[in-house]
């Protein structure tokens, strides 16, 4: 179920679907979403056992989260805001993140709308290098960190914060997908900033796993 105005699961979520089942969840093992949007994350780690907090800044993709749950019958705990704010002193075993990292020609991320689901800056890293930054508060000795993001986001940035952050990463999985309708009519921007080739029409997209040592 899709309230207008949330973001759709698509190749990024399904990418970070199959990069969680391939991790051991344990039973009532705390798991952390960061941007839930529909909750299909979320509901997919509720229904292997594990305790699950879902945080969107979108009250539309909260509803949705909640009611996904509600019509599934998994216990799911969805939070509004910003993440840092909702999990203060919290820790988790695994943390999921498909955060907004379209390129953008603004300096600041959207306030309202739905681009709020993918404008990230003009380099694409407003949220990610946020999460890079949050993750050791965020995760119990041993936990895990998967996050989804696009290749001109610069994964070798992630992977250095990361390790800068005392968390062992890697990029474990990248996927060509076509270019959606926001990249699309984004074409001559990119090419501008040199994040894209003349007659680019795919995206790379990459699973960055880190582990907090």
């Amino acid at each position: 179920m899709v309230l207008p105005g949330v973001y759709r699961p698509q190749a990024d979520t399904q990418l970070l679907a199959h990069a969680l089942a391939a991790e051991i969840v344990r039973p009532a093992a705390e798991i952390l979403e960061i941007g839930t949007g529909t909750g299909a994350l979320a509901l997919s780690a509720a229904g292997r056992g594990a305790r699950v907090t879902a945080v969107d800044v979108s009250w539309r993709a909260v509803t949705t989260a909640r009611l996904n749950a509600l019509r599934r019958r998994l216990p799911l705990r969805v939070l509004h805001g910003d993440f840092t704010a909702c999990t203060h002193g919290r820790r988790y075993d695994i943390v999921l993140a498909n955060p907004p990292y379209v390129p953008a020609p603004s300096r600041w991320l959207p306030s309202r709308g739905p681009a709020r689901a993918w404008d990230a800056g003009p380099d694409g890293r407003l949220v990610i290098d946020r999460i890079c930054a949050s993750a050791p508060g965020l995760l119990r000795p041993g936990g895990i960190l998967l996050m989804v993001h696009s290749a001109m986001c610069d994964p070798d940035s992630t992977l250095k914060r990361l390790a800068q952050a005392g968390l062992a990463g890697q990029t474990t999985v990248r996927a060509r997908v076509p270019w959606g309708p926001v990249l699309r009519g984004r074409r001559a921007w990119l090419q501008n900033q040199g994040l894209a080739d003349v007659g680019e029409d795919q995206e790379e997209l990459v699973i960055i796993r880190a582990e907090a040592l």
